[in-house]
């Protein structure tokens, strides 16, 4: 069986090439820069592969039978989605996981989720067996927070107090590997999140716990959030995410008993708890 994963070097691909390889798949990963070892796996194939530049993939897709997408966060998100379906229509892929976001035709607005919509819509109408695993917010987006949290005390995560059912990537990727490899999953939506309804604020205090010191919440203000943000990213990302925010503050984004129960169907066990990950990650960060 051989697997292409696009994103292959990141948060979830990573993940995700690992427990392939560990079901003797072979995993080719699409990266745009593969004569460099970044987070690339041994054993994997790395293949040049840009899905701004659709003319690249048809050497990546080509001979592969399963194809798990991952689309960046970009301003063209939904037509790099596109590309990339095209690409597996084309190389007569079998199946097809997308990875898409929970309940996200509940909160259509986000130019980020609005892309996830566009693109699935893609993947129904390719005539190619598809799955669709629809993460929550990521635990590991707090991994970029070490140096406010550490050096600062303060948690500028401004995710509010509505609540938001997080979710480890080592679940998403214990989901992907089943929905690519597993029979029974084709034409399915899998929501795919944590056990705890997490807040911003409650958050803070987990860190404080097991950092062993005082983790302040910086709070709901947005403008406050983005003028700092504009420092450091594009200012389309800030206004997407700025956008994102307010959803989650307003309605959060919140599991259903029937989304748990079918997280634990595609991820084969109970999902990981923030906890678990904070105790784990503050414990790597000390020792550092």
């Amino acid at each position: 069986m051989r697997v292409l994963v696009t994103g292959g070097t990141g948060t979830v691909g990573t993940q995700l090439v690992a427990r392939l390889l560990e079901r003797d798949c072979e995993v080719r990963v699409m990266t745009r820069s593969p004569e460099n070892g970044g987070n690339g796996r041994p054993g994997a194939e790395r293949v040049f592969g840009d899905l701004t530049e659709p003319e690249s993939l048809n050497a990546a897709f080509d001979g592969v039978d399963r194809v798990y997408l991952l689309t960046p966060l970009d301003p063209d998100e939904a037509e790099l989605g596109r590309a990339g379906v095209r690409a597996a229509r084309e190389a007569g892929v079998e199946r097809l996981v997308f990875q898409s976001v929970h309940n996200v035709h509940d909160h259509p607005e986000p130019p980020h989720f609005q892309s996830k919509i566009e693109i699935e819509e893609a993947v129904r109408e390719s005539g190619v067996a598809w799955t669709f695993i629809c993460p929550n917010s990521f635990f590991q987006n707090d991994l970029r927070l070490k140096e406010p949290m550490l050096q600062h005390g303060i948690y500028p995560h401004p995710f509010g107090s509505a609540g938001a059912s997080r979710v480890d990537v080592r679940d998403i990727a214990d989901a992907a590997v089943v929905a690519l490899l597993d029979p029974g999953h084709d034409g399915k939506s899998y929501p795919v999140a944590g056990p705890d309804v997490l807040t911003a604020e409650g958050t803070a205090a987990i860190w404080g716990r097991h950092l062993g010191r005082e983790i302040l919440y910086t709070g709901d203000d947005l403008d406050v959030w983005s003028a700092e943000a504009r420092k450091m990213l594009p200012g389309w990302l800030v206004e997407d995410l700025v956008v994102m925010y307010g959803v989650f503050q307003e309605r959060g984004l919140i599991a259903s008993e029937e989304d748990l129960q079918l997280t634990r169907e595609i991820v084969g066990h109970d999902p990981r708890s923030f906890d678990t990950f904070a105790a784990e990650t503050a414990k790597e960060w000390q020792k550092a």
